[in-house]
């Protein structure tokens, strides 16, 4: 005999959702296996089973960044010699 189960249901937006199945998919599981898979090290690590933590002020600036060009659909670099340069300049190879 198989042990009872409970139905969980969670509100996540769709952008999120289809991200996640996408990635999921590709580790060969599914929304409920990583749900699963989540819960079951809650509760034998009683802790999660990632580090939550509070980004420091220039991961904070790089996202609002980051939200601000995703919501005027555009780069920051007109081209692909611009973005090499910036790197460059920056001492990212």
């Amino acid at each position: 005999m198989t042990a009872p189960t409970s139905v969980l249901h969670i509100r996540v937006d769709d952008e999120t959702e289809a991200g996640a199945v996408v990635a999921l998919d590709a580790l060969g599981l599914s929304m409920s296996d990583a749900v699963r898979l989540v819960l079951h090290r809650v509760a034998t690590d009683r802790a999660l089973p990632f580090e939550l933590g509070v980004p420091n002020a220039e991961t904070r600036a790089a996202m609002e960044e980051a939200e601000t060009i995703a919501r005027r659909h555009r780069s920051r670099f007109t081209n692909a010699d611009a973005l090499i340069a910036d790197l460059e300049d920056a001492g990212i190879r």
